[in-house]
C-alpha cells in the first residue's frame, strides 16, 4: 500500500489554460514510466486551476519524482504559463481504496 504521497494546485494564467492541461494530459506516459510511483492523478478543480495528487511506498520514490521529468516540465513553464509558482505539498496517507 502507498503511505506517502504528494498534492500539487497548479494555477495557469487564463489564456495559457489549455496548454497546462495538454501537458498534465501528457505527463500521463511520464508517470506511468516511473517505477516508484505507485499512482498518479491529474485533474481540473476550475477553468485554470489543476492538480496532481501521487502515491509513493517510500521517500525514494517521491524524491525521485520531484526530480523527474514532471516537475521539470512544470518547472520549465512556469515563469511564463502559471499565474503563481505550483504548491506542492507532501503528504502521509492514513487510508486508500483504489478498486
Amino acid at each position: 500500500m502507498s503511505k506517502i504521497g504528494l498534492l500539487a494546485r497548479i494555477e495557469a494564467k487564463p489564456e495559457f489554460a489549455d496548454q497546462v492541461e495538454a501537458l498534465l494530459r501528457g505527463a500521463l506516459e511520464l508517470a506511468r514510466a516511473e517505477d516508484l510511483t505507485l499512482a498518479w492523478f491529474a485533474f481540473r478543480e476550475s477553468p485554470t486551476v489543476f492538480g496532481i495528487f501521487d502515491t509513493f511506498e517510500g521517500e525514494e520514490g517521491r524524491t525521485a519524482h520531484l526530480n523527474g521529468k514532471i516537475a521539470a516540465a512544470l518547472m520549465e513553464i512556469a515563469p511564463t504559463m502559471l499565474a503563481v509558482a505550483p504548491d506542492i505539498r507532501t503528504i502521509d496517507l492514513l487510508a486508500a481504496k483504489l478498486a
